[in-house]
């Protein structure tokens, strides 16, 4: 029951002091939503009213049915824009179908989440790797700031242009620019940037809101040609019918499914990253379960596609929440604004949402790490600008699809080509030490050779694998007895015992033995069951590089191979130091 039903574990431990810890926590929180769910509806395309909407239904059902005790569900920037992008390719923004269609892609993505964690796939996130989040991160701020400038300057905006498009509308029309706009978007800006150098315990954004319609009263901005969000609509989120034709749904599933995949990456991020303070233990599969009732379910509440908030879950945690009451505390509170504060939006000027939606998406670019992958990894690097330039260039869900694969094949690629090394002990004391010949500058044995292999053998590597060895027994026709440690090796497919086997019927044409040593059990297990070692003689496979050594050197072969040599590089050799 308590994986279905996780709040019935917590919710019998609130008590009066915990309650008390919630509601200033939610308090706090419900401040901070404020702004960010206005400012995240306008990113979406949406009214303003829906970012509080989503505010309120949201959170509630991820908290109670997630694992985290922390994080905070809700409208968030990088899912609003793709939500934008992913709709405006099918219906016109502004049109009545336009939020409709929001609805039926939060269903899709709340239903695709669903599935996810009922079917235990809470892996597949791993396959996002964390430079694709911050390309795609990246080129979303970008997007985000390039759609919130003409509010800034005071210019209407239009609708569902290209990213080069819309950047040379908006420098046609600077002449047009409303200066008492750029003013206000100024002091939106400045007052949080203030406010956050004061206290990180301020709501930085909520400040900001103040001092833009303080300066907008002062100003009369009104008469000055400035626009203003408006009052929402007062009263309970009504509920929503999305459209469920199957032409829309067919339109909207390769976007549904991206984004379900980027809200999930987010949330699991977010909550573990909150676990690290909490120690909290976050479980993976619970996440989307929460993820994925909350947006299925606040779909038909008016409410549009949604993931875990940093900033929201850090200010959760920094308030000193102590269970997932707390998001329900937040919530009540935002509903009792809308309710008996609805006009409260109407003085709040449109350009200090859009300063403050530009200080967000400032926030989304990771630049510490950015500048970490551009200086040290060159395949990251690539990863990162493809990310990055196509989120810019085509069509958003797209550009996390092409970050997905160029991960995957760097890692194929890394993968395919496991390191081929030629080892000998260094020192005398104990043959199982054996490192890196060219590293340490070792000698080796003339006859004797090891060869570590760093990597899985499967199929994709085998060819590599192969070649490798071959070029290294071409090189020394003297070798007799060839040995692969096999200490790196986790796990041997077919293709990759097919190849051992064709490497012993090759060696052995050449007049040279094969051995492995030092096999993880397992994987040994694994041939043993498929009638590999069998193949491969059982004997040839050896705990240690010492135990093949003594069975060697105490053997025929001492007297064929050791006879008259002078050099001493395993310790069971019988000749002298050289």
């Amino acid at each position: 029951m308590s994986k279905l039903f996780p709040f019935i574990i917590w919710l019998p431990r609130v008590n009066a002091s915990t309650f008390m810890s919630d509601l200033m926590a939610g308090l706090t929180g419900a401040v901070v939503v404020l702004p960010q769910g206005i400012a995240y509806a306008l990113i979406a395309g949406m009214p303003a009213e829906y970012g509080l909407y989503t505010a309120i239904v949201v959170p509630v059902l991820a908290s109670f049915f997630g694992s985290s005790k922390h994080m905070i569900t809700g409208p968030a920037a990088a899912i609003s824009i793709v939500v934008m992008g992913v709709v405006s390719n099918v219906v016109s923004p502004g049109s009545p179908e336009f939020i409709a269609s929001v609805f039926t892609l939060t269903l899709m993505v709340g239903l695709i989440q669903l599935a996810l964690g009922l079917a235990r796939m809470g892996g597949l996130v791993n396959f996002i790797s964390h430079t694709v989040v911050i390309g795609f991160t990246s080129g979303a701020a970008l997007l985000i700031a390039t759609s919130q400038l003409p509010h800034v300057i005071g210019i209407h905006p239009d609708r569902n242009q290209s990213f080069v498009d819309a950047w040379v509308g908006l420098l046609e029309r600077l002449p047009e620019t409303n200066y008492w706009s750029v003013l206000i978007a100024l002091a939106t800006i400045a007052a949080t940037l203030v406010s956050k150098r004061i206290s990180s315990r301020l709501p930085a954004m909520f400040v900001g809101m103040l001092a833009a319609m303080l300066v907008a009263w002062l100003v009369d901005a009104a008469d000055k040609g400035v626009a203003f969000v408006g009052a929402v609509p007062t009263g309970l989120p009504g509920l929503s019918i999305p459209n469920l034709s199957f032409g829309l749904i067919s339109d909207l599933f390769p976007g549904a499914f991206a984004l379900a995949i980027l809200g999930l990456v987010e949330a699991v991020s977010i909550a573990r990253a909150i676990s690290l303070k909490s120690g909290q233990r976050i479980v993976g599969n619970q996440e989307f379960i929460g993820q994925g009732l909350a947006n299925t379910l606040g779909s038909f509440c008016s409410s549009f596609a949604s993931s875990g908030s940093f900033t929201r879950s850090g200010v959760n945690f920094d308030a000193g929440a102590k269970t997932p009451m707390a998001a329900l505390l937040a919530s009540v509170f935002v509903l009792l604004i809308v309710l008996l504060m609805p006009g409260m939006t109407a003085y709040l000027p449109l350009p200090a949402m859009g300063g403050a939606v530009l200080l967000i998406a400032w926030n989304l670019i990771d630049f510490h790490h950015i500048k970490a992958i551009l200086r040290f990894n060159r395949s990251e690097t690539i990863v990162l600008l493809t990310t990055f330039t196509a989120t810019l260039f085509v069509q958003l869900e797209f550009a996390i699809y092409l970050g997905v694969i160029l991960s995957m094949i760097g890692y194929l690629k890394r993968t395919s080509k496991p390191k081929v090394i030629a080892v000998a002990p260094r020192s005398l004391e104990t043959s199982t030490d054996l490192r890196n010949v060219t590293r340490f500058s070792l000698m080796q044995c003339p006859t004797i050779r090891f060869l570590r292999i760093d990597g899985s053998l499967f199929f994709g590597a085998v060819d590599n694998v192969l070649d490798e060895i071959e070029k290294f027994r071409a090189s020394v026709p003297e070798c007799t007895h060839l040995a692969i440690c096999c200490s790196g090796i986790n796990f041997i497919d077919l293709a990759g015992a097919q190849m051992l086997l064709d490497l012993k019927r090759r060696l052995q044409e050449q007049g040279c033995r094969l051995s492995f040593v030092q096999l993880k059990n397992t994987v040994f297990d694994e041939l043993r069951a498929s009638g590999v070692v069998d193949l491969l003689e059982e004997g040839a496979f050896y705990q240690t590089p010492d135990e093949l050594l003594e069975e060697l050197i105490d053997s025929e072969f001492k007297r064929q191979q050791c006879e008259g040599c002078a050099m001493r590089i395993f310790k069971q050799c019988p000749g002298t130091d050289a």
